[in-house]
């Protein structure tokens, strides 16, 4: 075993965006989705990114950024079949980081938190932000069957609501764990923060 990987899930459909938004360029030319793998790889040392099966340039953007990209064939089913391929292509991990390719903005430090947690024995780690709900969320291997059986648009939030009494809970002072992006709008004039 060699500690928590992350999972960077990059195959959703973008249909509110009106192009594929994980390729929009940001502040410094390099997609959205490079800026959240970059922030997801200064804390872990393996980073698997999953895309679907016709986003052959985001795969390769993202492989040339250092992730292991991985093709769901079942991407469309939705971000818990997504979030299975990319548990199943981690076998020897002792737990995962998840973390979203639409939020580009969240800060390397709050992911040192969730993996430090997960580190010292945390089952399940979710960053809240002024008390909301935040990503990447921390998983331990005990979840890994529960992960590896997720078919549907839901990911990790089924099992986090059947296992609240084993969530460790991580307030950080970082907007952009809840900060993530749906339409070019929300990208606003500081896309550098």
């Amino acid at each position: 075993m060699s500690g928590p990987a992350g999972i960077l899930l990059a195959a959703g459909a973008a249909t509110r965006f009106g192009a594929n938004k994980l390729l929009a360029p940001l502040a410094d030319g390099a997609p959205m989705a490079v800026w959240a793998m970059r922030a997801l790889h200064g804390a872990v040392a393996e980073v698997c990114a999953v895309v679907s099966p016709d986003s052959l340039p985001l795969a390769d953007a993202l492989g040339d950024a250092g992730a292991r990209v991985v093709v769901c064939a079942n991407a469309a089913r939705g971000m818990g079949a997504s979030l299975a391929g990319g548990v199943a292509a981690l076998p020897d991990v002792d737990g995962w980081v998840v973390a979203l390719a639409d939020m580009p903005f969240v800060r390397p430090e709050s992911i040192e938190v969730v993996v430090g947690a997960l580190r010292d024995g945390a089952a399940i780690v979710v960053p809240r932000y002024r008390g909301r709900r935040g990503h990447p969320v921390g998983f331990s291997r005990v979840f890994r069957e529960a992960l590896l059986a997720l078919n549907a648009d839901t990911g990790g939030r089924d099992i986090i609501a059947r296992n609240e009494a084993h969530v460790t809970w991580i307030e950080v002072d970082d907007p952009g764990v809840v900060r993530d992006i749906d339409t070019p709008a929300d990208l606003g004039a500081n896309a550098t923060s």
